[in-house]
This record gives C-alpha cells, structure tokens and sequence, in this order.
C-alpha cells in the first residue's frame, strides 16, 4: 500500500504509547455524544464512559472524523464541539468515513465505523450501549444496521448491551447467527434488551469474568477469516426496565409514527423520544448507566487480554 493509499489515522500519544508498549486500549464510539444523548447528559456519560475504563486500567480511545482525519482519542476540546447542540455534525458509519474524509467534516462515530477505526489502530476491544440490528419494518423496508455486516468482517469484540429494544429483537439475532458472528453472554445467558435484563432469547454461547472473556477473543482471532464477537451484559440491575413496559411505550411510538406520517430513518429517533418522555426519563437514566457499565466491564476484558498476548 502506498503512502496515498494508507488511512489518514490522526491516534493521540497516550493511545499509540499504550498500543506500542502492549497495554490494553479500548475504542468508544462517538455518535451518543453527537446524536445519542441530550445535552449536558452526552458530554458527562462519554467523560464517565473514559473514566470508566482508566478505571478498569485501559486507556480509552473515543473516535471520530475531523478534518480529513480519522481521529482515535478525541481530546476534550474536539469532545466539547461533538457536544455542541449548534454546530452541524454528521454521522458516520463505515460506509461514510470515504466522503466525509475528502469533504473535511466533522462527524461522530457509529458502531459500525468505530469498530472500523479500531481495528485500523490495532484496537481489539470497544464498548458501546447497544448495536443497531434488524428493524421492525425490515421485512418490507430491508432496513438492517451495517453493524451486523461489520461485526461480521471485522475482528473486534463489542461489548454491549445487546441490540437497541426498539429493533426486531428475535431476527436480529437470527441475522447474527447467519452472518457467523459469535453472541456471548457475559455471566448470563440470555440477550438482555438494552434497557431491560431479559428479552427470552437465549445466547449460544457464555463466559464469567474478564479472564473468561480475554480467552475466549483470543480464540475466537486465532481462526482465519474470523471477524467480530458481541459480548452482551445486562443493564445494572437496579435501573432496569420492565420489558413488558418498555414493548408498551414503543408500540405507542409506533402508532404515534404511523399517524404523524413519520418514515423511513426518521423512524428511531421518533421512537427513541417518544420511549424517553413515557418513561418520565428512566429510559435516559438506564441507557447512562449501562453505557458506562459496558465500558468497565470492555476496560476489564482488555486489560485482561493485555495478560494474554
């Protein structure tokens, strides 16, 4: 690959230190700041979501795109513009790093683009609050997340809290299975749904423990032509949702939608609102918690993995 041909990748000292020196590092994504979240909440959960996983004894690595650069390690000025409700930030999943490194924007990582980022760096490990999948629709509309492709051609491990309720919970898991991409229940063994412990579907495969986890990666890598693993945890027991409540809120959504004439991409955001204000914000507080949970228990995995290569 010539130089002109190699990704423009913009990694902080601390993250190529830490990277060089074999000590473990764990990417985030962007998008929850620039999309995710609500201000002051997204700015303060990516802060806590990095404190988390230092707190673990891994360095975090938050992602974006910044002026023609892929950036790994965003340092808090570039953290405070993703933040900023008045400047104009696009989204970024894989597919988009191409044009919006030619045009200079500023954008905010997804899963998907994250984990491409990652992997580029020499990042084995991120942690997010839950992967897009397949949607309700997607038997008419095919609208199906390209983090599943991506999980399934890119070898880093995502730790998180299964896929977004809002999505076709069964089907999602089905399209995991179909495009080889290991689900692993971590110290459970049934997919939790994002914002409530249990979903009723059952994960194939289990480990307890970050030892447990860093084994099973390094595995799991050794194969060739492997690509990405998801690890799934609950949300913290004691800000969980009841399923049956949550269904509810989002049927509601669905409704509410159909009536405004609500289509297309614009669907989840409707939803994702509609789910927040019924709940009176536990929704929010739920979707914190685990975001920050999930980047512990990811700064775990790979300080342990870090023992292990």
């Amino acid at each position: 690959m010539s130089s002109a041909e190699r990704p423009p990748l913009a990694i902080a000292d601390e993250i190529r230190d830490a990277l060089d020196a074999g000590r473990p590092v764990v990417a985030l994504e962007s998008s929850l700041i620039a999309q995710g979240l609500p201000v002051p909440h997204n700015l303060e959960t990516a802060l806590a979501a990095e404190q988390a996983i230092r707190d673990s004894g891994a360095v975090p690595a938050t992602t974006a795109v910044h002026g023609g650069r892929l950036i790994i390690g965003a340092d808090r000025d570039l953290l405070h513009q993703l933040a900023d409700p008045d400047r104009v930030i696009a989204k970024a999943g894989s597919r988009d790093l191409g044009p919006l490194l030619a045009a200079g924007q500023l954008a905010s990582t997804t899963v998907s683009a994250t984990m491409r980022l990652a992997h580029l760096a020499g990042i084995t490990v991120f942690a997010t609050g839950g992967i897009g999948g397949v949607h309700r629709d997607a038997a008419t509309g095919f609208d199906v997340s390209s983090d599943i492709d991506e999980l399934s051609a890119t070898p880093v491990a995502v730790v998180a809290s299964g896929a977004k309720s809002i999505l076709d919970l069964p089907a999602t898991l089905e399209m995991l299975e179909t495009r080889r991409v290991p689900v692993v229940g971590y110290g459970v063994d049934e997919l939790p749904a994002f914002y409530s412990t249990s979903s009723g579907l059952r994960v194939p495969h289990r480990v307890d423990g970050p030892d447990a986890a860093a084994a099973m990666i390094r595995a799991h890598r050794s194969i060739p032509g492997a690509g990405g693993v998801l690890i799934v945890q609950p949300p913290p027991a004691e800000l969980a949702l009841d399923a049956a409540e949550v269904e509810a809120w989002i049927q509601e959504g669905l409704r509410d939608a159909a009536a405004s004439g609500v289509r297309g991409g614009a669907v989840t955001p409707h939803l994702l609102g509609h789910v927040a204000r019924a709940s009176g914000g536990r929704t929010l507080q739920t979707n914190i918690a685990l975001i920050v949970g999930n980047a512990r228990t990811a700064g775990a995995i790979a300080a342990s993995l870090a023992t292990l290569t």
